[in-house]
């Protein structure tokens, strides 16, 4: 019976009527995931590059969200052809590569996900949940539509280079990372200097005069709104770690002060 795959993070993009807002999910556990699936956000952003997951991880929490109204994009650790392949198999269908600073990078990435003649995918369709264990009519002729590609601009190199990174044919978003962007910049752990949010701002006018969607990292609501002022067509605005540190501490603060000192 043929099996067709939802909508990809692009198409969910081009669909909406507003900014998408999202949330990282950083536990590991697919049961996390699947309470903030249901919690009415756009989309989830599974890490592994700053996170504990692997494959198996990985695979139970699109598993675990796949029955809700919430897109999963997976940001690997590196843009390496097999870490993407392995992924890309798992039957993630949106993908974040960090640390992109050229355009030479963002197309290398590109032909990461793509099929030759047009890239370097290694064809394993057959073994895999991508294509539903071949179940996907036509998944081969119709891989890239399947498939959503957001780069990550983080380093100063990168902002100088984001209108060219934006342009390369396959790349479908720029994220932009205030905290590495900041540690590049010199300002370690101050991502809300001036300065970087005057760099985040102008990677926002490269990307969209080259006609694309840009979104970015914002942990601070004030500065989540300013951005989506600013034009950022996605953001995420937490954590399901950081929800649990700030939520667990303030109970404490209120029901058990001094406790633990």
């Amino acid at each position: 019976m043929p099996v067709h795959l939802i909508p990809t993070f692009r198409d969910a993009l081009t669909a909406a009527d507003r900014p998408l807002v999202g949330m990282w999910v950083c536990t590991g556990s697919p049961l996390v995931a699947e309470i903030c699936a249901g919690s009415g956000l756009d989309w989830l952003l599974v890490d592994m590059e700053h996170s504990p997951n692997g494959l198996e991880s990985v695979l139970a929490q699109l598993q675990a969200v796949a029955g809700y109204a919430v897109t999963p994009v997976v940001r690997v650790a590196t843009g390496d052809v097999v870490t993407i392949k392995q992924v890309l198999d798992l039957g993630a269908q949106n993908l974040l590569v960090p640390m992109v600073s050229s355009a030479a990078e963002a197309e290398a990435v590109v032909a990461a996900v793509r099929y030759p003649p047009r890239g370097r995918r290694g064809v394993g369709s057959a073994l895999s949940r991508s294509a539903r264990w071949n179940r996907v009519d036509g998944y081969f002729e119709r891989a890239d539509d399947h498939v959503s590609l957001l780069v990550q601009v983080e380093t100063v190199e990168g902002v100088a280079a984001a209108g060219a990174i934006a342009a390369v044919d396959g790349v479908d978003g720029v994220f932009v990372g205030p905290s590495d962007l900041a540690a590049s910049m010199g300002l370690l752990g101050r991502q809300t200097h001036p300065d970087v949010v005057a760099a985040v701002h102008r990677t926002f006018d490269a990307v969209r005069a080259a006609g694309k969607p840009v979104g970015v990292n914002a942990f601070d609501a004030d500065l989540a709104r300013s951005y989506l002022d600013a034009g950022a067509s996605f953001v995420l605005v937490g954590a399901d770690v950081t929800l649990l540190a700030r939520g667990s501490e303030e109970l404490a603060e209120r029901l058990a002060p001094g406790a633990g000192q």
